[in-house]
């Protein structure tokens, strides 16, 4: 084995590594195997077993020449144990156990919160009572439709009495909505955009039960659901693709048109409903909207949805009741700015 300052040796590519300020060549007839070095002098036996104060691993070097590198994080003696192994096995095996490094600690991973047998009972019973009442209910505004397209094409007060009677009938048996500030709400003749922040599954169905004729924007693979996608196109509720920017920019389009003709309209600004129940960041179409159209803001805070029905538990339902603070309206021309006061009125009532 040769030894020689960095400066001496003949460039092989990019080096691996370097330790303290000397680089070991060893000759390609010789096999690298693990060991240790005493100050950078000692001698190798056929295995080149050598010893030092750090740990070394061989890589193979274009030239046929195969360097040392230093590794102060794991042992590689204990993939010697019984017998050598290629150096790309070696790398292998490190590079998989880097990958599913902590994946089996604590810190890795949320717990998954014990789901009670009482609660997938309850869950179940919530399907059965609002999908018979829907069924039964959907058959009223079916008779009732051509009169609602003759006399009252875009607010739909009677499509909306229905689903508020179809929501109460729903949640009534199950949890308690305690609401503040009704007095705050627009008369049902005056337009104006409603937001509020997204919990859970429940929502619609307390935003529902408060009677306001107002459209909200949903997810066009829903109308296709039997009775409820139903419901949702004789209500008026607006279509909306995600992903579709042409979606997106109709989307608004329609918002405007039903302001403007005396409708109102429901964002939830946060886009999707929040998995832990913190209050996301707002996205501003709807703030757009009511800045273009000037109609007002009316902010609205739900608490206890997301205890009741997590994200990503729809089949359950916990016990606790759901509580509603509707802010008074803001006025406005500026999108960031009634953004802003309305995200900051709903985060100052959640954190109450």
């Amino acid at each position: 084995m040769e030894v020689a300052s960095a400066s001496h040796l003949p460039y092989y590519g990019k080096p691996i590594c370097s330790s303290q300020s000397s680089l070991i060549r060893i000759s390609r007839d010789k096999r690298c195997r693990f060991g240790r070095i005493s100050n950078g002098m000692a001698s190798l036996s056929t295995s080149l077993h050598a010893t030092t104060r750090g740990n070394f691993t061989g890589e193979t070097r274009p030239s046929g020449v195969k360097w040392c590198n230093r590794s102060l994080r794991w042992d590689p003696y204990k993939y010697l144990d019984k017998k050598p192994q290629r150096l790309t096995e070696l790398a292998r095996r490190i590079t998989v156990r880097s990958d599913l490094s902590g994946a089996a600690t604590p810190e890795a991973s949320f717990p998954e919160p014990e789901i009670k047998l009482s609660s997938r009972l309850r869950g179940i019973c919530f399907c059965i009572v609002a999908g018979i009442s829907a069924i039964f209910l959907i058959v009223l505004m079916f008779v009732g439709h051509p009169f609602v397209l003759l006399f009252d094409r875009y607010r739909r007060k009677y499509h909306h009495f229905i689903a508020k009677l179809w929501a109460s009938i729903s949640i009534y048996p199950f949890y308690k909505i305690n609401i503040e500030g009704l007095e705050n709400l627009p008369s049902s003749d005056t337009p104006a955009v409603y937001v509020s922040n997204h919990q859970s599954f429940l929502d619609i169905y307390t935003l529902l039960s408060l009677g306001k004729s107002y459209k909200f924007i949903s997810k066009t693979g829903i109308f296709v659901i039997p009775v409820i996608g139903w419901a949702m196109s004789m209500m008026g509720v607006v279509p909306l693709k995600r992903m579709d920017p042409r979606s997106q920019v109709d989307c608004l389009k329609r918002c405007m048109e039903l302001l403007k003709k005396g409708a109102s309209v429901f964002f939830f600004p946060e886009g999707t409903r929040s998995k832990d129940g913190r209050l996301g960041p707002f996205k501003k179409g709807a703030f757009s909207i009511a800045a273009k159209t000037g109609v007002p803001v009316v902010p609205i805070a739900l608490m206890g949805t997301g205890e009741i029905m997590p994200t990503g538990s729809e089949g359950i339902l916990n016990h606790g009741s759901v509580r509603v603070i509707i802010h008074k309206p803001i006025h406005g021309s500026k999108a960031e700015v009634l953004c802003t006061e309305a995200r900051n009125k709903i985060a100052e009532s959640m954190n109450q």
